[in-house]
């Protein structure tokens, strides 16, 4: 069993991916002093009276408007229900986790001031695997997202529970605690800050990570079923250009093309490879350095204090700062950023279909088949690669730019994090199965290889593994099949990012 994540000081992005995918979360007895001193500021602000956003005002365009104090509880109540407002259909299960975790790592930091029965009520469902239903669409940032997992707490709203769709009330009674009534600020705490998009930032940097691994691994196959000249990933000749990524990627084309023989009988028969060939290092090198730069950006945000307003002091000097913590450009852009990487991989991963696939570039039977006419083998999977990449360069237009105006001007810039996490996701997708295309073509390649070629030891146990998912191809089932089943392989064996 995995062992539980203890929630000290804050959590990394592969700490809370690991939570998403089902590790048990517990919170350290540092982080529940800190969330129980933020509270007593919060209480000590509501007693002495001290406007505070979203404590005794309304929010956003009304903030304002005062609210008595009898009418706080209620403030709190009412932003979940009128938040609350999210279409489509619900996230998966590991994101919503990870949005919770995140959630959860944000109010330990101790500055958003909601009780610790809060806390422990979403680790509660948590731990449970009991997770709200999140309508996916319908917010410029993480407001509606966030307030269909609060109203779970509260007992409204609905989660799932064992792939059975239960209602708040019944998720409650599940994990064994009443439905919260909230207090001040807590309804503006459970929908505010950036847990929504670093969540899901978590979620897809475990996915580019192992789809990384995927690329240089898949490249390597087809550089050597297309008589690569493996000169140019010598460690002599990449070690005069300055990049980490470059130098990891190179280390692992030498790895799998090393002693090839059909390299060997290649060697020499043409003084260059075209680019989606010899600019692998360079290409999927520059992916893994901004891959690099975006963690750093993730793991800085979860260790910052994302909510509007944060307090501080203590119950004898209390104090509440208006800010915009909860503004995530930084995620925004840097996820736009890793969205362009991620496309570009796929991109150069079509080329090198085509090369495959075209009998006048790669020496192969036309379209990786014998029966070439009667047979049109790998022809449409590189039109599907095609359409994948074509998709993937509308969705790598910057969501950070998309601009709006929202609350009577109050809100009149929004940088759209949550949404850039969102499409990054999709993207990944096409990257996926663009990948598994080219494995699937690779693969193929090898069984074509004129008589007496050996391909590389490493390369041939790629081969062999795939093969023992998806046989050989000859128009004689569904081509998507295939794909569906190499989806799956790649990922249940993870490649490893470092070779040894």
């Amino acid at each position: 069993m995995t062992q539980p994540v203890l929630l000290s000081s804050p959590l990394t992005w592969e700490q809370v991916a690991a939570i998403a995918d089902g590790a048990r979360l517990e919170l350290a007895p540092m982080a529940r002093e800190r969330i129980i001193k933020g509270r007593v500021i919060v209480d000590a602000l509501v007693m002495r009276g001290i406007k505070g956003y979203g404590i005794n005002t309304g929010v956003g365009a009304l903030c304002d408007v005062i609210i008595d104090r009898d009418q706080q509880q209620a403030l709190s109540h009412n932003i979940l229900m009128s938040h609350a407002c999210g279409v489509g259909d619900p996230l998966g299960r590991i994101e919503t986790r990870a949005i919770m975790t995140a959630q959860i790592n944000n109010f330990a930091l101790g500055a958003s001031g909601v009780r610790i029965d809060v806390v422990d009520a979403m680790i509660a469902l948590l731990n449970a695997d009991c997770i709200p239903v999140v309508p996916s669409r319908g917010s410029v940032g993480y407001l509606t997202h966030a307030a269909s997992i609060g109203l779970v707490l509260i007992g409204h709203g609905h989660a799932m529970h064992d792939g059975v769709r239960i209602t708040g009330v019944e998720a409650c009674k599940k994990v064994g605690i009443e439905p919260l009534r909230l207090e001040a600020k807590e309804g503006l705490s459970l929908v505010n800050g950036t847990p929504c998009a670093t969540g899901l930032a978590c979620v897809a940097l475990t996915r580019m990570q192992v789809l990384s691994g995927w690329a240089d691994t898949v490249a390597a196959l087809s550089a050597e079923n297309l008589g690569c000249q493996i000169t140019a990933f010598s460690e002599t000749a990449l070690g005069l250009r300055k990049s980490d990524g470059l130098q990891r990627v190179g280390k692992s084309l030498r790895f799998y093309l090393s002693n090839s023989p059909m390299l060997a009988a290649s060697f020499g028969k043409r003084t260059q490879d075209p680019l989606s060939i010899r600019a692998v290092p360079h290409v999927h090198g520059a992916v893994r350095d901004m891959f690099d730069n975006v963690v750093q950006t993730v793991d800085r945000e979860l260790a910052s204090v994302t909510d509007n307003p944060v307090v501080l002091g203590d119950a004898d000097a209390p104090e509440v700062h208006s800010e915009a913590h909860a503004v995530g450009a930084a995620l925004a852009l840097a996820l736009d950023g890793l969205a362009v990487a991620a496309a570009e991989l796929a991109a150069i991963s079509e080329r090198r279909i085509d090369r495959l696939v075209n009998p006048m570039v790669s020496g192969l039977p036309a379209f990786l088949v014998r029966e070439s006419g009667v047979c049109s083998g790998y022809m449409i999977a590189q039109y599907t690669a095609v359409a994948l990449v074509a998709e993937n360069r509308r969705l790598a237009a910057p969501a950070s730019l998309d601009g709006g105006i929202t609350s009577a001007l109050q809100e009149d810039i929004l940088t759209h994090a949550t949404s850039s996490a969102w499409k990054f996701l999709a993207v990944l997708d096409n990257l996926e199965l663009v990948l598994a295309i080219e494995l699937l073509a690779a693969t193929q390649a090898y069984d074509l290889r004129a008589e007496g070629l050996v391909s590389g030891f490493h390369t041939g146990k790629v081969y062999e593994a795939v093969r023992a998912v998806v046989p050989s191809y000859c128009d004689d089932r569904p081509m998507h099949e295939d794909f569906d089943a190499i989806r799956t392989f790649m990922k249940a064996t993870p490649i490893n990012q470092e070779i040894d």
